[in-house]
C-alpha cells in the first residue's frame, strides 16, 4: 500500500490555488463519493480504495478532475 500523505493534507495546503478548505484532502473526497453514491458507505468506502495506490501526482489529478470547480 503506498498512500500519499496528500490525502491527510488541508485542502488549501494542497491545493492552494483553488482549495478553499481546511477539510483534509480524504475527507473532501469522501464527502464527493457519499453524495454521488446516495450516502451508501459500502460503495464510498470501494470507491476510495484506488487512492491507496495512488501517487500524489495521480491524486491530485483525480481530485482536480473532481473537485476543482470552474
Amino acid at each position: 500500500m503506498v498512500e500519499s500523505s496528500l490525502l491527510d493534507k488541508p485542502m488549501s495546503e494542497a491545493f492552494p490555488a483553488w482549495g478553499n478548505s481546511n477539510l483534509p484532502v480524504r475527507n473532501a473526497l469522501w464527502d464527493y463519493y457519499m453524495e454521488l453514491n446516495g450516502r451508501n458507505t459500502m460503495k464510498t468506502e470501494k470507491d476510495m480504495d484506488p487512492y491507496k495506490q495512488m501517487s500524489a501526482e495521480q491524486i491530485k489529478i483525480q481530485v482536480e478532475k473532481l473537485l476543482k470547480s470552474e
